[in-house]
């Protein structure tokens, strides 16, 4: 908790309990949590925190650059405390978010670069499939 505490304050924001809680379950997490999941989640420990205040850690975190936020393409946001570049991958079925290899887009950069002039900043990329288990699932039914 210390070194949480001591991370947040490094980029000026308070380390209050809320924040805490929220910045460690999604250092915990691989699962892309959204905003409401965060507060389903940790509203039984902090029964004081509203899903407000969560929105606004978000905020806040995402500002610091202590999180992505991710658009896959739903009504909400999902968060990623990985904050190093790397491509998702989303199951269309079960909608779960997946962290994909980031040296499957090793090239890509300097690839845009050299096409187009551009100095690329940041990067994100999102895939859309269906997960192992979903595919599990299918053959199941198709077999009963």
């Amino acid at each position: 908790m210390q070194a949480l505490a001591i991370r947040l304050k490094e980029k000026g924001l308070k380390a209050t309990p809320q924040r805490i809680a929220i910045y460690k379950y999604l250092e915990d997490s691989k699962d892309h949590p959204s905003a409401e999941t965060i507060y389903r989640t940790l509203r039984e420990s902090h029964p004081t925190m509203s899903l407000a205040t969560v929105y606004k850690t978000l905020d806040s975190l995402k500002k610091a650059g202590l999180l992505q936020q991710l658009n896959v393409g739903e009504d909400s946001f999902r968060y990623d405390a990985d904050t190093h570049p790397h491509p998702h991958i989303q199951c269309v079925q079960c909608t779960r978010v997946f962290d994909l290899d980031p040296a499957l887009l090793q090239n890509v950069s300097s690839e845009i670069r050299q096409t187009t002039s551009f100095q690329v900043l940041s990067q994100q990329v999102y895939f859309y499939g269906v997960c192992p288990d979903c595919q599990g699932s299918q053959r199941e039914a198709v077999n009963d």
